[in-house]
């Protein structure tokens, strides 16, 4: 028997899990080599878990899970999304607790891994944004917290943005994942509808634009959606806000922020269904939308 015929194929789940803002939908992005998560340089971007598989050629199958970033929840909607990324940590075969390398362990990061240190899975520390750490002697006291302090199995740097690292942590998670047959197909990439991504890059787009302004304010409903016999997806889609203030900092002067907030999640759309679309969205004040339990079904946060 040759020692090819003897690898060892592995497939399992990883949760990429933490605090807000570490980094976790980037590195989700860069790992399965499309972008199926929204990312934005503010907290509590991400909402719902996520699922991204990637398959490593007569090696291994990993599925890794997207979970929202943990934080002390002020309204329904937070509270469902630190329920979401909580339970997504007991059915899994690898936990990896991410922190941000470039700002040092804070205390969400030891209330996370005290969190963790009850669950009854295997744990490592991915230590992400190495890129922006001076010198890089300062890695080595949090690997060592990490491994010493938190009972992790192991410490590992990453960069999510440039993919430093990441070969590495593939070859670690991999070493991780039982041995077994394929979880999903080949040519299985998320569990997200192209419907929820759509809504997710519009929501991107205005976080990009608005920066601070409405971090965690808006919210995007895609209501319609439909192909044409000549090929172009007619999607329509609706910018829930809590105040009119908001929806006219979304709107932009004469509509420009708006405008180009839909140009640039359409041009990407385009991409990512290789089709024409015309995107069409509108804006509606919904008072409280956070707290109200038929917007976050509706948005799929709950249930």
């Amino acid at each position: 028997m040759s020692r090819e015929s003897k690898r060892v194929f592995r497939a399992g789940t990883v949760a990429l899990f933490g605090w807000t803002n570490v980094g976790k939908s980037t590195l989700l992005n860069r790992l399965v080599g499309d972008k199926i998560a929204a990312v934005a340089d503010v907290a509590q971007t991400t909402r719902r878990r996520i699922t991204g598989v990637l398959n490593v050629p007569g090696r291994g199958q990993i599925a890794f899970v997207d979970t929202p970033g943990l934080h002390r929840p002020r309204n329904a909607m937070n509270r469902a999304m630190v329920e979401a990324a909580r339970g997504a940590i007991h059915d899994v075969d690898l936990v990896a607790l991410m922190v941000d390398a470039s700002r040092g362990l804070g205390e969400g990061d030891r209330e996370t891994a005290t969190m963790l240190a009850h669950a009854r899975v295997q744990r490592v520390l991915v230590l992400n944004k190495i890129d922006c750490v001076r010198p890089k002697e300062r890695l080595l006291p949090m690997m060592q917290t990490a491994v010493e302090q938190w009972g992790l199995a192991e410490a590992l740097p990453v960069s999510a943005r440039t993919g430093a690292g990441c070969e590495e942590l593939i070859d670690a998670f991999l070493k991780h994942m039982p041995e077994s047959r394929p979880h999903y197909p080949d040519d299985f990439l998320t569990d997200q509808s192209e419907r929820t991504i759509a809504a997710e890059l519009v929501r991107e787009k205005l976080l990009h634009l608005t920066h601070m302004e409405l971090p965690h304010a808006t919210a995007v409903l895609v209501e319609g959606w439909e192909v044409r016999d000549d090929g172009l997806v007619e999607i329509t889609a609706t910018i829930l806000v809590d105040r009119e203030t908001q929806k006219r900092i979304v709107i932009g002067r004469k509509g420009a922020l708006l405008k180009q907030a839909g140009s640039e999640a359409r041009a990407e759309l385009e991409q990512l269904l290789d089709r024409r679309v015309f995107l069409q969205l509108w804006v509606k004040v919904r008072k409280d939308w956070r707290d109200d339990e038929r917007t976050l079904r509706e948005l799929g946060l709950r249930g």
